[in-house]
C-alpha cells in the first residue's frame, strides 16, 4: 500500500503537472490480483454495490513465463480525494482485499473523468 508521504507526492505531482481540478471528481481506477479469476469475480460484484464500476478483468502478459499466473481486477470510481481521504480509501481496499482473500489490492491510478485513467 502507498505511504502517506507517497499519497502526498502523487498529490504535488498532480497539482503540478495535470491540468485537474482537484476539487472537482477525478476517475479513480483500483485494482486487485489473485492467481484465479473466481475471487476477483466475486469482489467485482461486492465493490459494484459500493458504487465502484468493474472496468476490466484480465490476465496481463508476465515477462517470466515461469512467473505463476496472475488475474486482474479494475474497478473505477468518480471521487473527489484529497490526501487523507485517498490515504483512507487505499487502507479500505487494502481491508477488503484481506477479508476477500485476494493475493493483493494492487494500488490505483487517476485520470480525468471520461477519460482513460493513468
Amino acid at each position: 500500500m502507498m505511504t502517506k508521504e507517497e499519497v502526498t507526492e502523487l498529490f504535488d505531482n498532480i497539482a503540478e503537472n495535470a491540468p485537474w481540478d482537484l476539487t472537482q471528481p477525478l476517475l479513480w481506477g483500483y485494482y486487485f490480483t489473485n492467481p484465479t479469476p473466481e475471487a476477483l469475480e466475486q469482489a467485482a460484484g461486492l465493490l459494484a454495490i459500493d458504487g465502484y464500476r468493474p472496468v476490466e478483468l484480465y490476465q496481463p502478459e508476465l515477462e517470466d513465463a515461469a512467473a505463476p499466473p496472475v488475474w486482474v481486477l479494475h474497478v473505477e470510481k468518480a471521487e473527489v480525494h484529497n490526501v487523507d481521504s485517498l490515504h483512507v480509501r487505499n487502507g479500505e481496499l487494502q481491508q477488503f482485499a484481506l477479508e476477500q482473500k485476494l493475493a493483493s489490492y494492487d494500488g490505483m491510478d487517476v485520470g480525468p473523468v471520461g477519460a482513460p485513467t493513468l
